[in-house]
């Protein structure tokens, strides 16, 4: 079939955006928005590698769409792979490119021969001439990819919570993706366009830029002055340029305010801000509790401490030299005040986390206490998991820091490990060792454990522990090497199980925090029991001597408890 040449079909294929009233005309839509049209102007114009997030209910999606039928109108021998998270997302895509095909009108001669594809996992459009590649073809992100040749990728939405809600799935959907390069053709006019929101912090997206993609962003509201940054060079020079105050609806024309604060009500601070606000960093603050900000970072000493410290983040003072894994703005941050009184540290404990198989690490933390505040002097993994080696580097830790306790994870191996470091300490450090065994959900136990005293601010860190953290973890390939330092794990747990790739480390520091947790609150039962007892023997002892003294009047001792006695005459 020839390819019609009429001014209709000219003007239609001049200028995607033209094309994109026609669609909206046919589907009884209004007139693209301002947003609506600097995304078509992105997608008829961006670089050969691009992201295009925006907020959910935009049109992203069907705009896509559009651009795929465009692409053929204008070369009718182009290929065109759909991905999505789900074979049938990708379907549904690609149903929806057939239908304008088929019903918009001055596009009949696009509809495939009797001979060729015409399913909606895959077909063909009437002028292209005989190949194995069909003209448009949908797969999920699990599906064989390879085999295909294609001018154009599209990859739509293939992040989602069930694919990315782990490390591991992470990692796995990164190494897809990478198939991408072998399909797409060698030409100046291929190209590969992402649509997107993403899941995490650790999103996809966050790194395809590292790749060569341009990312590009349109949130629903207009970004405050101080998270403008947090967006970087993604956020769209359109939203940029809109005179709007901070918070306006970006398209009103889309969703008013009314109708951001009830999705905003409805998805939650946290899903608002990746689903609406396309910015990771806005909704960390609601994923990841743990945030470095809430340490007081300074040297500590193996003997002695200040009784009393006050946390204060002064910007001025950021201690921006330590190397930081946490997220970006996230900073660490001295004491604002120390104490003139310092005396010996009340106790020391240390925590020793096993290593199970493959690339786990045997994790250890040193906490000391005094007066209310927990001291980290000590925290890291070894390599090593019941060899010699690794025992007696951690009996010299003991020795080192003066621990006069330990405590170990016997969840892994029965016992076993306290079997083999108890002759070895003996020799080098003789200490009290004792087990503890978690059931609780590992992520929620680290968090329900550490985030309470990292908030009253009462978690010190010694910054050589930071550093030490950092320069242990170089020794590891370069994909994994964040993964393994406590900072990375502290602000990147979420509650969701498996959300760290490693936690040997933060584990171990949660271990030591959780021994004095439980010490304390054991102390503030035993010491209220014991305060209510005093009470009660006076009590007792006033009412016996009132008993021998009938004429005597005596008055009630005012009770701090529960426990209240009448006057006895």
């Amino acid at each position: 079939m020839a390819i019609p040449d009429t001014p209709f079909h000219k003007k239609i294929r001049s200028d995607f955006k033209v094309f994109v009233y026609y669609i909206h005309q046919h589907l009884g839509l209004p007139d693209p928005t301002p947003v609506q049209l600097n995304m078509t102007d992105y997608l008829q114009h961006g670089p050969k590698r691009s992201i295009i997030q925006a907020f959910r209910g935009v049109g992203k999606s069907h705009l896509t769409a559009g651009y795929v039928v465009w692409r053929l109108l204008k070369d009718p021998e182009t290929k065109i792979l759909v991905v999505s998270a789900s074979k049938e997302r990708a379907d549904a895509f690609s149903t929806f490119c057939q239908r304008l095909i088929w019903e918009l009108e001055g596009l009949e001669y696009l509809k495939p021969r009797s001979e060729q594809r015409q399913s909606k996992i895959s077909f063909d459009v009437g002028p292209s001439t005989a190949s194995q590649s069909p003209s448009v073809k949908s797969v999920g992100i699990t599906s064989q990819i390879t085999g295909s040749r294609a001018d154009l990728i599209v990859a739509d939405d293939i992040e989602v919570l069930n694919n990315s809600g782990t490390q591991q799935m992470r990692d796995k959907l990164a190494e897809t993706i990478k198939e991408f390069d072998a399909v797409l053709k060698p030409l100046p006019t291929s190209r590969v366009v992402f649509l997107g929101t993403p899941q995490t912090e650790d999103s996809l997206y966050a790194k395809l830029p590292e790749r060569g993609y341009e990312c590009r962003i349109w949130p629903a509201r207009m970004p405050k002055e101080e998270e403008i940054d947090k967006y970087g060079e993604s956020l769209a020079p359109f939203i940029k340029g809109l005179d709007l105050a901070p918070s306006a609806p970006t398209d009103p024309l889309r969703f008013q305010e009314e109708d951001l604060l009830e999705r905003e009500a409805s998805y939650g601070k946290a899903g608002f801000a990746m689903q609406f606000m396309l910015s990771t960093q806005l909704s960390d603050m609601e994923r990841f509790p743990l945030k470095v900000r809430d340490l007081i970072v300074m040297s500590v000493d193996n003997e002695q401490g200040p009784l009393r410290l006050t946390w204060g983040p002064l910007e001025d003072r950021a201690l921006n030299d330590l190397p930081n894994a946490a997220m970006r703005g996230d900073r660490m941050y001295p004491p604002m005040n120390v104490g003139d009184v310092v005396t010996d540290f009340s106790a020391c404990v240390m925590s020793i986390d096993p290593s199970g198989r493959g690339a786990d690490e045997t994790g250890y933390a040193v906490v000391k206490m005094l007066n209310g505040f927990l001291y980290v002097v000590a925290c890291g993994g070894l390599s090593g998991g019941y060899d010699d080696t690794t025992l007696t580097e951690l009996s010299h830790i003991a020795k080192k820091f003066k621990v006069n306790e330990i405590v170990v994870e016997s969840n892994f191996g029965d016992g076993m490990f306290i079997k083999l470091l108890q002759p070895v300490i003996s020799k080098i450090h003789p200490v009290l060792i004792e087990e503890v065994r978690h059931s609780k959900q590992k992520e929620r136990r680290i968090i329900d454990t550490l985030e309470p005293v990292m908030m009253r601010h009462k978690l010190v860190i010694d910054p050589k522990v930071i550093e030490e953290d950092f320069r242990t973890a170089q020794k590891y390939e370069q994909a994994v090497r964040f993964h393994k330092m406590l900072i990375y794990q502290m602000t990147r747990i979420t509650t969701d199980k498996g959300s760290l790739k490693h936690d040997d480390r933060l584990d171990a520091l949660s271990m030591a925090v959780g021994y004095y947790v439980e010490q304390m609150n054991r102390d503030e039962v035993a010491g209220e029991s014991a305060h209510k007892q005093d009470l009660l023997d006076k009590e007792l002892e006033k009412f016996i001597d009132n008993v021998d003294n009938p004429n005597k009047v005596s008055k009630p001792i005012l009770s701090e408890g529960p426990i209240m006695f009448t006057e006895f005459r």
